[in-house]
């Protein structure tokens, strides 16, 4: 089988790097070559029926894609013309976007943080009417957290004291998709990050910060190896199945039971810092399930 990685030609940081390459490399070891390409090598093009890879006649169409970017444009035109792509669009659009993705992880019943999804606000040009929001009171208790659709490494994220700050946020990212959650106080600082791969978990993490209510590296959150207890194992497989994820890195915040609940659901996770941790090359664990997938 000849297969594709697909990145982000213009993210050109060494986690990004390095996945690509980690699959292009795990592709050999069975025998298989898996090139590596840039979305922004790819344009789709839409004429008379004919799509991209059609119309320029590629002599090595690929049998399957690996999409570790989201560009959900381009890999939806990928499948339109049957070529498998993993992770598939629904898992990809689902997952980049949080709004989307909480209401599927409770519609499959499984434990997510108190979530209000916020009314769409289409311009910052009108007047916001902010009063609205202070119903969020009767449900939250502050401080508690606003995220944005969009965002990643914890960045876009944010811890909420009071009504004022409310206020502040909501001027400020009013015209994106964004959402409100309780605050799991218990799990300030510390989650876990497990990479499940075809519905096995494969590694984990555990990572902490001491000055950060996230505990995400990028933000000074330290790691370290974890094995995943079973309730940690089946609530990290329910909430990769539900959102029809191929492989991705699960976190899990602690409730104040210490039960675990799911934070989001990450269909691009990186994969370097697993290896750097655990030993476990998940790339390896990726080309045997899309094997395993498309030879059964």
């Amino acid at each position: 089988m000849h297969g594709w990685v697909i990145y982000n030609g213009h993210l050109q940081s060494e986690a990004f790097l390095t996945f690509s390459q980690w699959i292009h490399n795990a592709g050999k070891k069975f025998d298989m070559t898996i090139e590596q390409r840039k979305n922004n090598e790819l344009f789709v093009l839409l004429d008379k029926g004919k799509s991209l890879l059609d119309t320029l006649n590629y002599q090595n169409k690929p049998d399957f894609v690996i999409f570790i970017d989201k560009d959900i444009a381009l890999a939806k035109q990928l499948e339109a013309i049957g070529i498998p792509v993993f992770n598939s669009v629904q898992a990809i659009a689902t997952c980049d976007n949080k709004v989307d993705m909480y209401p599927v992880l409770h519609q499959a019943n499984i434990a997510i943080p108190k979530t209000v999804i916020a009314p769409k606000i289409f311009s910052k040009a009108n007047p916001i009417q902010l009063a609205h929001f202070h119903q969020l009171e009767k449900i939250f208790q502050y401080p508690f957290i606003i995220k944005e659709g969009y965002g990643s490494y914890g960045q876009q994220v944010y811890l909420i004291p009071n009504r004022e700050e409310l206020e502040v946020k909501i001027s400020e990212i009013a015209d994106r998709p964004f959402l409100f959650q309780e605050f799991i106080d218990s799990s300030y600082g510390r989650d876990l990050r497990i990479y499940v791969v075809g519905n096995e978990i494969v590694a984990g993490l555990a990572r902490t910060a001491h000055d950060d209510f996230r505990a995400n590296v990028s933000v000074g959150g330290t790691v370290k190896a974890h094995l995943p207890t079973i309730k940690e194992q089946k609530i990290a497989i329910e909430a990769a199945k539900a959102v029809g994820a191929d492989f991705a890195g699960v976190d899990l915040l602690y409730d104040e039971k210490e039960e675990p609940i799911v934070c989001e659901v990450n269909t691009s996770a990186h994969i370097k810092n697993i290896y750097d941790y655990t030993g476990v090359n998940i790339a390896e664990h990726i080309i045997t399930w899309i094997v395993k997938k498309l030879t059964s």
